[in-house]
């Protein structure tokens, strides 16, 4: 007797040996890669390597020794000079009346000086305006504002300037709709031709419609499970050798707790698909007109990204709750309002059991649907048929 485990490392043998997977599995580090890349490119801003220079005709850096990346001149004559010799990349001028609000000027011939360089100077020049004060108030007043929000509901923290809280809410939906999307996609397809290749009435003697099911489910969940872990290793491997090249990525700690809370959903979120497009798959006659209800259907999953900046601007509105309790849109919601707020545990919970329901009901609709649809070949199953089917009633005549 053919066991699910046999169907589901059927169905996974043949997903990974696709063109298509090799390429998307690939495609994504690569990408990332390169966005990492151009990350560290900016932030090293491997550019002109000389300083800036400045003039200060204020005083107020008369007393500081000029910093890395800076140089002093006399006067704004001999700064021009080196700026026309190529051995500044610009030069700063504090006017007499800076201090009472005088505006300064940046002299440059056709590039502006890099971010670092410009950086260099703002430090100097900051640390002569702080020069008489304490070294905690200096070392606070030069590092700014950041903020810490903590729920009083669990205790999660989240900084104001964590910006990987933020971008991995929005890869984990991206993920979704691409990973979990395109298997259910796979196995819409894997279902109608398999009923109009006949193959299921050679299949249905040897599994029962739930074991065939729940091997395919399972397989191409392993797909996905495959496709997240090589995805996964490939960003903290990028993150790691990013932290290692510039100080842009340096001291990021990964969101465990987000990744839980992924992780969690994204099982039933799976479960619920599969389901659906199974039984969308028995109901249908053939392919395209399945693909068809399919694009439908995966609007009510993927809707949060069409509301994303709705969702960003006010996370905790109504209509952000109300998306987070609803079934096919609870994962993407979550995950988008995690970035930026607390989500309360009440909503999660209600939002996570109403999904497990809903899949669970899926799976036993598919299996019904399908057992009655793999026996009507070429036919579109009526909704007097469909009801028969849930009621456990065979196919008559």
């Amino acid at each position: 007797m053919v066991k699910p485990w046999e169907v589901a490392k059927h169905e996974y043998l043949k997903a990974v040996r696709r063109r298509s997977f090799v390429l998307a599995t690939l495609g994504f580090p690569l990408l990332f890669a390169a966005i990492i890349g151009f990350s560290v490119l900016v932030a090293t801003d491997g550019g002109d390597s000389q300083p800036v220079g400045y003039v200060d005709e204020s005083g107020l850096l008369a007393a500081s020794q000029p910093a890395a990346g800076t140089q002093a001149f006399a006067d704004e004559t001999s700064a021009r000079a080196a700026l026309d010799a190529g051995t500044v990349q610009g030069y700063y001028v504090l006017p007499p009346g800076y201090l009472s609000g005088e505006a300064p000027r940046l002299v440059y011939l056709t590039e502006a000086p890099s971010d670092d360089a410009r950086r260099a100077f703002n430090r100097l020049v900051r640390s002569a305006l702080l020069a008489d004060q304490s070294p905690e108030v200096r070392q606070r007043l030069e590092a700014g504002l950041s903020v810490t929000m903590q729920s009083a509901e669990d205790g999660r923290e989240l900084a104001s300037d964590d910006f990987l809280s933020f971008l991995i809410p929005l890869f984990a939906g991206m993920f979704y709709v691409f990973a979990v999307l395109s298997s259910a996609g796979y196995l819409l397809q894997a279902m109608t031709t398999e009923k109009e290749n006949r193959t299921v009435e050679v299949m249905a003697t040897s599994l029962s419609p739930m074991q065939l099911i729940t091997g395919k489910a399972a397989g191409l969940f392993a797909v996905a499970m495959t496709q997240l872990a090589i995805w996964g290793a490939a960003a903290v491997l990028a993150l790691t050798i990013a932290a290692a090249a510039t100080d842009l990525f340096r001291g990021v700690q990964i969101p465990w707790s987000l990744m839980g809370v992924v992780l969690i959903y994204f099982v039933p979120s799976f479960a619920l698909v599969a389901g659906i497009m199974i039984a969308l798959g028995g109901v249908v006659a053939d392919l395209q007109q399945g693909q068809q209800i399919a694009g439908i259907v995966n609007l009510f999953f993927i809707m949060p990204f069409f509301l994303f900046a709705i969702i960003l601007a006010r996370p905790d509105s109504p209509l952000a709750i109300a998306l987070t309790l609803f079934p096919t849109t609870a994962f993407l919601t979550v995950a988008m309002r995690w970035g930026v707020t607390t989500v309360p545990a009440w909503q999660m919970a209600v939002g996570l059991i109403g999904l497990v329901i809903c899949a669970v009901v899926a799976i036993w609709v598919a299996a019904r649907v399908f057992r009655i649809g793999m026996l009507s070949y070429g036919q579109r199953l009526s909704w007097q048929t469909v009801r028969r089917a849930l009621r456990g009633r065979e196919l008559a005549g």
